[in-house]
């Protein structure tokens, strides 16, 4: 390697950068398509359209790892070995949205809601560094464990089904449908005295649903769990860092070996297809939505910062503030271009700044040459169909790991928050913590608020994140000393 050359800025081979690539894709593979299977499913969209959402989320993962580790322009770009993935932390008000507007429609608010919220990120990247201050690690600690506890409740309908609503192991009894279905045909007929079914009339689920917390699928989530913990373990290194996606290949073994997964949809699926702007749904932009999402973003961009500053130090070169305004302005454009293509919001994944450290390779080449992988695996159906052909359970196991990482990042945080000098910061988390919880406890207590305001009180993340920014500036103030915030975001980016 030449001296005048960084070892960020080395060109490998393009063997061993294409493999070293190929690792780093890897590592985030199991991370980027769990995003829009759960949120797929949760809008109840066809097996076609959940497999081009996953098509669709690994072309844009590659091309704004391009963006990002590659440069683009003077405006986006930080140059450093970065991959670019979806983030979790924008699931949970996902999910929310999806379960209260499904199909289409619901998906074409969470793609205006994704899309406004990256124009704004782009707009607000240059002042992101003033608001540190109001993200210490109380209030960072606390966002972050709110939102891994949010998702555990998806990883657990996973594992025990989810039929009917968020946790009802009930479904409508059958003779009831039937009579209204007769009803129904009859209701309005020439000669009937039966007036039309009123719009929206449903049964309520009344008997026990043979097909809830089956033994079988708990049973498979349980092994995939235990696949998990036994590689992270005993594995070392790169083995060691797939844990989760090995997790999920032995679970989704032992469903074949068991008939229990359908691979017709990978037979039908073509070998390649072009991945195309609005393929699934038109954009529908709703004030209050993009205001959710941007308020998620908000916190992702902070733990951005901590993880842009983390790598400086990892590979020896110095981040300056407009290396930090270029990688926060890709976080909103890849967020922007998302939602253009019909995905989620994009942000620097932080798995592979431990895979940086790992195997000691600090070129950004490396991440170059996994975004070109990534865009490859967008553009081959095949591989889309046989991921969305995966059974729940599956993805069960692997989500109490993954979602209950996201929590333990949080509660690490916490765990260096002076609670003993200040008594207040234990105040300051426990409401944050306790408002976050609503939503997941008492769902239906939004139906005696103004439906204006149902978006900004379905997530618990969000009413989490305004509890504890505004306890924090009423009882800490708001310190011009951002250090603790950089320190903490470093934290949430350290697993």
């Amino acid at each position: 390697m030449s001296t005048n050359v960084h070892p960020v800025d080395e060109q490998l081979p393009w063997g061993r950068a294409a493999t070293l690539g190929l690792q780093h894709v890897l590592v985030m593979y199991a991370g980027a398509v769990a995003v829009p299977l759960i949120v797929g499913r949760a809008l109840n969209l066809p097996p076609d359209q959940v497999a081009h959402l996953i098509s669709a989320d690994l072309f844009v993962c590659g091309l704004v790892t391009l963006i990002q580790a590659w440069g683009c322009t003077q405006w986006f770009g930080i140059k450093l070995p970065v991959m670019m993935g979806v983030t979790f932390a924008a699931v949970a008000p996902m999910v929310s949205m999806a379960q209260t507007t499904g199909g289409q429609l619901g998906a074409g608010m969470i793609f205006g809601a994704v899309i406004g919220a990256g124009v704004v990120s782009i707009l607000i990247a240059p002042f992101m560094s003033r608001m540190l201050r109001f993200f210490p690690p109380v209030v960072t600690g606390t966002i972050i464990a709110v939102i891994g506890i949010s998702l555990m409740r998806v990883g657990i309908n996973w594992i025990f089904g989810n039929p009917v609503g968020p946790t009802a192991p009930t479904v409508p009894n059958p003779e009831h449908l039937k009579w209204l279905a007769s009803a129904q045909s009859a209701a309005g007929a020439p000669g009937s005295a039966l007036p039309p079914l009123p719009k929206g009339f449903a049964v309520v689920p009344t008997i026990p649903n043979p097909k809830y917390a089956d033994l079988t699928g708990v049973g498979i989530s349980g092994i995939v769990l235990l696949t998990i913990l036994l590689v992270a373990r005993f594995g070392r290194g790169f083995v060691a860092n797939i844990s989760v996606l090995l997790g999920i290949l032995v679970g989704g073994i032992i469903t074949a070996a068991m008939g229990l997964m359908n691979f017709q949809k990978v037979g039908q699926a073509r070998w390649f297809d072009v991945v195309l702007p609005f393929q699934i749904a038109t954009p529908v932009f709703d004030p209050m939505l993009i205001l959710t999402m941007t308020l998620v973003m908000i916190v992702v961009m902070i733990e951005s910062v901590g993880m842009f500053l983390a790598l400086g130090d990892m590979t020896g070169k110095e981040v300056t503030t407009e290396d930090l305004k270029r990688g926060l302005r890709t976080d909103g454009l890849g967020t922007l271009i998302g939602g253009i293509f019909n995905t989620f919001p994009y942000t620097s994944f932080s798995q592979n700044v431990g895979l940086v450290a790992v195997t000691g390779v600090k070129s950004r080449w490396v991440c170059v040459a996994g975004g070109f992988v990534l865009i490859v695996l967008g553009v081959l159906p095949k591989m889309a169909a046989l991921i969305e052909s995966l059974p729940t359970v599956v993805l069960g196991g692997a989500g109490l790991v993954m979602f209950g990482m996201v929590a333990a990042t949080g509660i690490r945080i916490l765990s260096n928050v002076d609670f003993q000098n200040n008594r207040n910061n234990a105040m300051i988390v426990a409401v944050s913590i306790g408002v976050g919880m609503i939503p997941l406890v008492a769902p239906n207590f939004r139906q005696w608020m103004p439906h204006a305001i149902h978006p900004l009180i379905e997530s618990g993340i969000l009413l989490s994140s305004i509890a504890a920014v505004a306890l924090n500036v009423f009882f800490n103030g708001a310190s011009r000393d951002t250090s603790a915030a950089v320190r903490a975001a470093r934290q949430a980016d350290a697993h």
